[in-house]
């Protein structure tokens, strides 16, 4: 038994460590977590220099450099959003950013300037919701060297409330949480190149669906309960009647 869980905790562990070896790491990413009334929180993690190129941020190239998160702060803040919380890191010699962005309606979530090159849309279409992004022009300003090596990548993962219908992932696949993402060579990106990002979900969130099936679940157990104690008490009463 032992032996037998050992083998378990080693093989859990391997599998972990494998996934933070093979896992994506990213020069910019959007992180959307959507709600059905169109509400969202956009956690962006981003390198300085790629928000400098991308998106023409003033702020220090250098990583030895004061970074300050208030001016970052300040940059994310519009009459459409509201930033929760900043933070930094390094990696790989290139000093990261890290905040959490709220925004009532993601379809305004355009009008904050550093979101300003992509649309945001969310609709009501033939019986589902729909939520499209289009991604476009970047401010192509020049960076110098970096540390970048040409196989640098952008990603915008999408966290959706309900189940997914369709949607235009290249992947084709849709990650545990219902989360979906698309991906971009960072170079691409840096030109202007397109992405198109669409998603098609049900109307009623996961979480709605699931409390309603355990709902009717508690209901039908709970009128077996009472049909059992309905057939019990009446056999007790036919069986009374019988010896008188």
């Amino acid at each position: 038994m032992r032996l037998a869980f050992g083998l378990v905790l080693v093989s859990v562990l391997l599998s972990s460590a494998c996934g933070n070896v093979i896992s994506r790491k990213y020069e910019y990413e959007e992180e959307i977590f959507l709600a059905l009334d169109g509400s969202a929180s956009v956690y962006v993690n981003a390198s300085v220099p790629a928000l400098v190129a991308l998106r023409g941020m003033n702020l220090p190239l250098d990583p030895a450099a004061r970074l300050d998160r208030q001016v970052v702060r300040e940059i994310y803040t519009s009459p459409v959003t509201e930033v929760a919380n900043v933070t930094t890191s390094r990696r790989d010699g290139r000093r990261y950013v890290h905040l959490r962005v709220n925004v009532a309606d993601i379809r305004k979530l355009g009008d904050a300037a550093p979101f300003a090159w992509s649309q945001y849309r969310y609709q009501d279409k033939d019986g589902l919701f729909e939520y499209s992004q289009t991604v476009q022009d970047s401010a192509g300003k020049e960076v110098g060297n970096i540390g970048w090596e040409g196989n640098e990548l952008l990603a915008i993962r999408v966290h959706l409330p309900s189940k997914v219908e369709f949607h235009n992932s290249p992947s084709r696949t849709i990650e545990r949480g219902n989360i979906i993402v698309w991906e971009q060579p960072l170079a691409q990106r840096q030109k202007g190149t397109p992405l198109e990002l669409t998603v098609r979900m049900q109307t009623e969130s996961i979480l709605f669906r699931t409390l309603t099936l355990f709902g009717m679940m508690a209901v039908a157990a709970a009128l077996t309960f009472v049909a059992a104690i309905w057939f019990v008490k009446s056999r007790k009463t036919g069986d009374k009647e019988s010896k008188s």
